[in-house]
């Protein structure tokens, strides 16, 4: 079950929701990194920022995406007709910390990294971008080191840092 937690931070209304995880998370600061991430391509608005345990990802995963089990993160755009600058309801983002304390190793390489990426990566769905079609993904991995190196990072990605699983 997830719960409010605090007041709603910059890019007009980004709420961070904390469940009771086995994984801590620093919602302050992974809703600062949506809500630049946001800004910064041009997204003004609602945006909420959802961390969830492993049963309630994988319900989600299950009732949206029709896959079983536990998944890193979920993107769920609320309008497909945004205009860049124009306040809309963007939508929401869920992330299960659990998954990327799984994960991390063969992904991101840090806990914090793996975190930072999932963010902005669901910040990037939101927005309307996908990795469907390579040239697709070309361009949002791009989009990802771009953000996580001005907002994340303050300069380049760490060795050892990856977008992709090994």
């Amino acid at each position: 079950m997830s719960t409010e937690s605090g007041v709603p931070v910059v890019a007009d209304d980004v709420r961070s929701l904390d469940a009771k995880e086995s994984v801590p998370v620093d919602l302050e600061r992974w809703s600062l990194l949506a809500s630049r991430s946001a800004e910064s391509e041009g997204g003004v608005g609602e945006l909420t920022l959802t961390f969830v345990d492993e049963a309630e990802i994988a319900e989600l995963n299950a009732e949206h995406m029709g896959k079983t089990g536990p998944t890193d993160v979920l993107s769920f755009p609320m309008d497909d007709d945004w205009v860049p600058g124009v306040p809309t309801l963007l939508g929401d983002i869920v992330i299960c910390p659990e998954v990327a304390a799984t994960q991390f190793t063969d992904h991101a390489g840090t806990f914090d990294d793996e975190i930072g990426l999932l963010v902005v990566h669901g910040v990037l769905h939101v927005l309307g971008h996908d990795h469907a079609d390579p040239a697709e993904a070309t361009l949002m991995r791009g989009r990802e080191l771009a953000l996580l190196r001005a907002h994340h990072w303050h300069g380049h990605e760490p060795a050892g840092f990856r977008q992709t699983h090994d």
